[in-house]
């Protein structure tokens, strides 16, 4: 049981960073659907009777918005970017602590890394905008 709760957190936090990244390309029933499932936590039965529809057609948007959320994924390969760099930052601020010294290269090489966060999280929000 413990095994299926946390298979069903990992799947809910994957695919809230994708529809973070790629939900502008759904369509505005899937957004609604899926921010209701994933996001407030509603039920299939409540988001159908929510939006007067089926259970079954609820959960056919959701299956097929997960799915279409991860070809996205698949195809664009946005959100195994930012992950695979926000890991390489995490090694950099590793490496510089190695290297602490006041002024020295260590302290240059945290200031460029959080530059880099920065600019990251810049263009993160800029789909947010959009």
């Amino acid at each position: 049981m413990a095994t299926e709760s946390r298979d069903s957190l990992e799947k809910t936090t994957r695919i809230n960073q994708l529809f973070d990244r790629y939900g502008a390309l759904l369509t505005d029933k899937q957004v609604e659907i899926l921010t209701f499932y994933f996001r407030e936590d509603f039920s299939l039965g409540e988001i159908a009777a929510e939006l007067g529809v089926s259970r079954q057609a609820v959960y056919e948007h959701v299956k097929r918005g997960g799915l279409l959320l991860e070809d996205y994924e698949s195809k664009l390969g946005l959100l195994a970017r930012l992950t695979s760099a926000g890991r390489l930052l995490d090694e950099l601020d590793a490496e510089a602590s190695r290297t602490d010294v006041p002024s020295g290269p260590g302290e240059r090489i945290r200031a460029l890394g959080q530059k880099l966060r920065e600019t990251l999280l810049e263009i993160d929000q800029e789909r947010d905008k959009r």
